[in-house]
């Protein structure tokens, strides 16, 4: 067995086609998404993201802003500024790039974003939406995930699910909609005494925890599903992801890659979500 390849790249662009004709049915009716994304300081990669965010909303025809201040922003300022772009009627959308500098609280930024801009999905108050499975802004990595495995008709009820990784943004989201989708799911971190016994049980493997290769193929049930989440960058400048590809290929029955596998879909479900928020904003 050779796993099939779940190229994220190849579905990120099938589902941009359809929102470029979803933006313009919704500009002709009045409805026009717009995401602002705000970037304090120059962080090379924080700036690379971006620059895809915008490219990809320009694809489609959203309208986008990027506000780009100083490394030394105080928290003061950027609160401020959150406010402003809360109360303005013509932003849908609102990203805060993380990670932040160190004089800013993070979560006390998350929490200032008005729930219903909050396209990454990150404010607690969707969060818990996600956690009673109720309709709500999923944080985009997860969606992203959620959705490869639907596009390739992957069973996920009654599956067991092991998610290798635990952090806000990856870990215990797709952990929860997996749960939403019936699976059973194991949460494994660095903590667990027997991760390869609980990964070689799984139907279907997550894994986000940004260490290159960690996972090889003798972790992996025959025919399982494998996502690597990871982006880990070698001595040599090249990138892989948190599975040792080659191997797991051979025991995997569907494999995403590194690059070109979850990373598209990801600023593919920020735009999503954008939409939803927008069309929500209409119909208030």
């Amino acid at each position: 067995m050779t796993a099939t390849i779940i190229y994220g790249n190849q579905l990120a662009e099938t589902l941009r086609v359809e929102m470029k004709e979803e933006i313009v049915n919704l500009k002709r009716k009045g409805i026009d998404p717009k995401l602002t994304v705000v970037l304090i300081g120059d962080h090379p990669a924080s700036k690379s993201y971006v620059s895809g965010k915008q490219k990809a909303a320009d694809y489609i025809g959203m309208d986008s802003e990027l506000i780009q201040l100083p490394a030394e922003t105080t928290e003061a300022e950027l609160l401020s500024l959150i406010d402003q772009l809360n109360q303005d009627p013509a932003v849908d959308g609102i990203l805060v790039q993380l990670p932040l500098p160190d004089h800013i609280n993070e979560q006390l930024v998350i929490e200032a974003i008005n729930p219903s801009k909050d396209v990454d999905g990150f404010h607690p108050i969707n969060i818990g939406k996600m956690m009673t499975n109720q309709d709500t802004f999923l944080p985009c990595t997860p969606y992203g995930i959620l959705t490869m495995l639907k596009l390739n008709d992957i069973d996920i009820a009654g599956k067991h699910a092991v998610v290798i990784g635990r952090s806000n943004i990856v870990g215990k989201p797709i952990g929860q909609l997996l749960l939403n989708e019936n699976a059973t799911v194991t949460y494994c971190h660095s903590k667990t005494a027997n991760m390869k016994e609980l990964v070689q049980l799984a139907d279907i493997v997550i894994v986000a925890v940004g260490r290159a290769r960690m996972i090889d193929g003798s972790y992996i049930k025959k025919g399982a599903t494998v996502i690597d989440v990871g982006i880990n960058r070698l001595d040599d400048g090249t990138l892989t992801g948190d599975v040792d590809f080659d191997s797991v290929k051979e025991q995997a029955s569907y494999l995403t890659p590194v690059p070109k596998g979850v990373g598209p879909m990801t600023i593919t479900m920020l735009l999503k979500n954008t939409i939803k928020a927008a069309i929500n904003h209409a119909q208030k």
